[in-house]
């Protein structure tokens, strides 16, 4: 049956946004209910003095997915939110002195891999690419831009044949490490599974395309305002095609009869009634503190499994930092050993660290000042004590980088984020990096369609499919919208 009225939208985070602007442009009536005092969500922002920090997500792939966005609406992408390519993408510092920049263009990579790994290992890093572009290529509809509530979702046969074939469904590590032989360059390759959550010895090779969508595809920056311009964009599109704002308000419950939804109620005993609602928030949350009607949770909402979680130290400097990456990723020397630590709920023995330096950001310090931003994994708040943990790791980690030549941070003005303070920024479990994508929460199995059997009511979000990162996000609005919008008539 198809359902009219408003729609409430909850949660102003890049999912709810995307949402609001895809329901917006279609002409629907869209109220945004957004707990904090600013849009954002999990892409925040923060001042400390005169230095301004990103909190949230720092690596921008695939702007196509935000050039659609604003598509929708009939708005091209650079007059709300110019971007510019970083070059390189990331800078891969080894435990051995050696580093490789990962830089656009198939020959330049080639060259860059060819003088690190040799002349046999550019080869074999020039066929992987080509397989990386396959197999995004098979996943993009299957997994990626699918709506996983819709049983066609299921009927793709020749299309996981083909995934299958080109090894998405062997573990990560080993679909990596058939391909290429210098360990250097694995690596370089298998990171990208602590996005989701897992070892790259327990993730699916599906999830090797997120090496191809920053190595091949490309980083990218906000030309003003950091990541934080993401999300204001998009709200002000949203307010432009009539979507109506309301932050510093919390929902507390959404509403239904024997229909199916009929509205949400707010804290203070405010109803804003609607035919539908997208629930674009943290679901374990939304489930546990009763906004999701009685029964209408499955077993993924009851038995969540989560990612590990991090330690960011964002630092302001007083000077610059010059030749410095925007993005660059000191490996440790050990490996196995600090995915084993982190499934056991334990600070990894050596961890590598993400330094982002945005210098491309001119507003996020003065003149001749810099601003640092160092993320650590470490366990979540599942098993972990973090009242211990936080100063011994702090103190590791300023030691570590003083010893990379970052110089001495121990004075500097400093905001920390740990499990304890994701926790309080809304993320269950402590750890901004959601629910992991082990195979009963990939795909299918991720709780898309776990509100389904309430109609008029729907999630988007990392929590659901198609999963955690900026561009998945975005992907998941626009799926809740096409599910509140129905076929066209």
């Amino acid at each position: 049956m198809r359902r009219h009225g408003p729609v409430v939208v909850v949660g102003a985070g890049l999912a709810g946004l995307s949402a609001a602007v895809h329901l917006a442009a279609a002409g629907r009536e869209v109220t945004v209910v957004e707990a904090r005092d600013v849009p954002g969500g999990c892409c925040g922002t923060a001042r400390l003095g005169p230095y301004r920090f990103d909190t949230g997500p720092s690596v921008l792939t695939m702007p196509e997915v935000l050039e659609e966005t604003f598509g929708a609406a009939g708005e091209e992408l650079d007059a709300w939110l110019p971007l510019r390519r970083l070059d390189p993408a990331y800078r891969l510092a080894f435990p051995d002195g050696s580093h490789l920049d990962v830089v656009a263009g198939r020959e330049a990579m080639a060259e860059r891999v060819r003088d690190l790994c040799g002349a046999a290992e550019a080869a074999r890093y020039l066929a992987y690419r080509r397989r990386l572009g396959e197999l995004f290529d098979a996943e993009w509809g299957t997994f990626v831009d699918a709506d996983m509530t819709r049983p066609a979702a299921l009927a793709r046969p020749l299309r996981l044949l083909r995934v299958a074939a080109l090894g998405g469904f062997r573990r990560l590590d080993r679909l990596v490490a058939s391909h290429l032989t210098d360990e250097r360059l694995i690596r370089a390759h298998t990171f990208q599974s602590l996005y989701v959550g897992l070892a790259p010895q327990r993730a699916l090779g599906v999830y090797a395309v997120i090496a191809h969508m920053d190595t091949v595809g490309g980083v990218y920056f906000p030309e003003r305002g950091g990541m934080h311009a993401v999300p204001e964009a998009l709200a002000a599109l949203a307010g432009k095609l009539g979507a109506v704002p309301r932050y510093g308000v919390r929902a507390s419950r959404v509403e239904t009869d024997g229909d199916g939804v009929t509205g949400v109620r707010l804290d203070g005993g405010e109803f804003l009634p609607a035919g539908h609602v997208v629930l674009a928030c943290d679901l374990p949350a939304a489930h546990a503190g009763g906004l999701l009607p009685p029964g209408s949770a499955d077993w993924r909402l009851r038995r969540p499994r989560f990612s590990p979680s991090c330690l960011v130290v964002h630092a302001g400097l007083p000077r610059t930092l010059p030749g410095q990456a925007h993005h660059t990723l000191h490996f440790g020397r050990a490996w196995r050993e600090t995915f084993a630590a982190l499934e056991s709920g334990l600070p990894q023995p050596d961890p590598s660290l993400l330094v982002t330096c945005p210098a491309a950001d001119a507003d996020a310090a003065p003149d001749g000042h810099a601003t640092l931003s160092v993320l650590e994994p470490a366990p979540n708040l599942l098993g972990a004590d973090w009242r211990r943990l936080r100063p011994e790791l702090e103190h590791r980690l300023l030691g570590r980088l003083e010893a990379l030549g970052y110089g001495d941070l121990s004075s500097a003005p400093r905001l920390v984020l740990d499990p304890p303070a994701w926790q309080r920024l809304g993320h269950t479990a402590g750890t901004p990096f959601a629910l992991d994508h082990r195979f009963t929460q990939t795909a299918w199995f991720r709780p898309s369609g776990v509100v389904r059997r309430v109609p008029g009511l729907h999630v988007a979000g990392m929590h659901t499919a198609p999963g955690v990162g900026v561009p998945p996000v975005l992907i998941s609005g626009r799926l809740a919208a096409r599910r509140v919008l129905g076929p066209a008539p």
